[in-house]
Parts: C-alpha cells; sequence; structure tokens
C-alpha cells in the first residue's frame, strides 16, 4: 500500500508540476510533508539541501531520497519512476504539437501567466522553510551572504552548498 501510496503523490507531483525540478518542490512537500506526514519539515529541508549539493535534477533527487526513506529499494524506483513517467508520456505526445504552435499567440498568453504563478509557488516554500531554517541571526547571515554571493557574484549553488557545510562543520560541532 505504501508503494501505491509513493507512485500515486509522485505520479501527481509528476503531472502537475509545471517549469522543471525547483517547481516541483512545493508540490512534493505537500505531498510528503503536508498530506502523508512521511517527513518533517526540517526533514524535507535538509534533503532539499542535500539534493541540491548533488548534480541532477532536484525533482528526481528528491523523490529517489523520499522514495528510499519511506521504502528503500522499491520505494526509491517506484518514486522515482512516477515522478518522471507523466512528463515523459505527455513530451512524447505534445512534444510534436508543441513545436508546432509554440510561437501562437494563444500559447504565448498561457506561458506569460504560468511564469509568474511559478514563482509564486517558489516564494511559497522559501516562506515555509524560513522559519525552520534561519534560526537565528548568524543564520541569516548565513542565508544572506549565500543569497549574495550566488546573485550578484554568481557563485555556483553548489559551491555555496559546500562552503556553508564546511562553514557549519566548524561554527556549529
Amino acid at each position: 500500500m505504501e508503494l501505491l501510496q509513493l507512485f500515486i503523490s509522485f505520479t501527481k507531483v509528476g503531472i502537475f508540476a509545471y517549469g522543471g525540478g525547483p517547481s516541483m518542490i512545493p508540490l512534493v512537500q505537500e505531498e510528503v510533508v503536508d498530506v502523508h506526514g512521511w517527513m518533517t519539515i526540517e526533514e524535507f529541508t535538509d534533503a532539499l539541501a542535500m539534493g541540491y549539493a548533488l548534480p541532477g535534477p532536484i525533482a528526481t533527487k528528491m523523490a529517489a531520497f523520499i522514495g528510499y526513506k519511506i521504502a528503500h529499494v522499491p520505494g526509491l524506483l517506484v518514486a522515482l519512476l512516477g515522478t518522471v513517467l507523466p512528463s515523459l508520456l505527455m513530451m512524447m505526445v505534445l512534444g510534436l504539437a508543441f513545436m508546432s504552435y509554440k510561437d501562437t499567440p494563444v500559447v504565448q498568453s498561457m506561458l506569460k501567466a504560468v511564469r509568474p504563478a511559478i514563482v509564486g509557488l517558489l516564494i511559497v516554500v522559501v516562506v515555509d522553510m524560513f522559519p525552520k531554517s534561519v534560526t537565528s541571526w548568524h543564520t541569516g547571515v548565513i542565508a544572506l551572504v549565500a543569497f549574495v554571493a550566488i546573485h550578484f557574484l554568481n557563485l555556483h549553488p553548489a559551491m555555496a552548498i559546500v562552503a556553508t557545510a564546511v562553514l557549519g562543520l566548524a561554527i556549529y560541532r
């Protein structure tokens, strides 16, 4: 039953997420933390941080990690399949049609409205994670410095994650 729930949850994420991996995170959080209680928000935040530290798409890493946590290797495979199967099938079916109609006013209008909705979804994730992640003035400084380094100094996000992990090891040990 747990494998079926994992598959259904991650298939919903795969079906309704628009815009790639980062846009899937709020949907994964809803299923994993809020609906099923498979993880706390702190555990989810830690998994997300670990996922961003590794190469590859964030949504598949999150699905694999969460699936493994819930039901070991079968859970990993089921969650991963649930995540990628909808987009694989939709891309096969819609790929040709999109290439034919992508520049039409109807499609451009739809995309223009969906893009800011994705930004709104990402803001929800930040708002949910902020109180559990930025717990003191020094963790706030770490968040601010990471933001500045990535956004303004073009530091690769992986480098910021590695640097703050080393800093955390030195400071919070």
